[in-house]
């Protein structure tokens, strides 16, 4: 517990404590940390994000949860955090790329529409009356080269060759550090992607708990695995 003298700069989101912090937006990064892992793999012939879903009850029906979005025919976004605000991200990132489609004819760039998605998180870290958004992506896709970007909390965008976010964020992390070498293929970015999940998930992955997409360089589209698909590399 932060002192009583800390209790204004606990509340609200437009005031910095004096040591230069806003405790909302850390409060934010730790809802984070609480979702499941997602994982973003760059190989030389596309990009696979993998996502494990916490399935809380039996009778719940794993398809109904997603973790991983098409936002555009060539961008995918994968989620950790506050599931009710990603989807709320990815309604507003669908509706920019397809802006951008209808306005200059041509497939949005994944920088661009990583900014975009930043810019947007950004807005609610400064104005009284808003919470930020309790959620991080991971944001892939191929558009003439292979892009991963991560958004945080605080709207700040990092680009990487391969990171996860959520719960398990520093182990895989600490794997990937090791194990991932550039230039390596889709084949080998799924299994390691794999044995970084089953590093992190107590429970054995099944194909209904995990989500897996590839983005190939060679046709630039999102490909979501099916149940089949997923069994066979798990």
């Amino acid at each position: 517990m932060y002192p009583p003298s800390q209790a204004a700069y606990d509340r609200a989101i437009t005031v910095f404590s004096p040591d230069g912090r806003l405790f909302q937006v850390e409060y934010a990064r730790e809802a984070v940390k609480t979702g499941s892992t997602s994982i973003g793999i760059v190989c030389s012939d596309g990009i696979v994000l993998l996502a494990h879903k916490r399935v809380s009850s039996p009778l719940l029906i794993g398809g109904s949860t997603e973790k991983i979005f098409t936002i555009d025919s060539h961008i995918a976004a994968s989620s950790s955090g506050l599931v009710a605000d990603a989807r709320k991200l990815v309604d507003y990132a669908r509706v920019e790329a397809q802006k951008h489609r209808l306005t200059f004819d041509e497939e949005i760039p994944i920088e661009l529409l990583a900014k975009h998605v930043g810019d947007h998180i950004q807005f609610y870290t400064q104005y009284g009356g808003a919470r930020p958004y309790g959620v991080s992506f991971l944001i892939a896709g191929v558009d003439g080269g292979m892009r991963l970007f991560e958004t945080d909390p605080s709207g700040a965008l990092f680009e990487y060759k391969a990171t996860a976010i959520g719960s398990g964020k520093k182990a895989v992390e600490e794997l990937l550090e090791k194990e991932y070498k550039d230039g390596m293929n889709l084949d080998d970015g799924i299994k390691l992607g794999i044995k970084a999940l089953k590093k992190v998930v107590e429970d054995k992955i099944t194909p209904s708990l995990v989500d897996i997409a590839l983005i190939r360089a060679d046709d630039h589209k999102v490909h979501l695995l099916n149940k089949q698909e997923k069994a066979k590399w798990l």
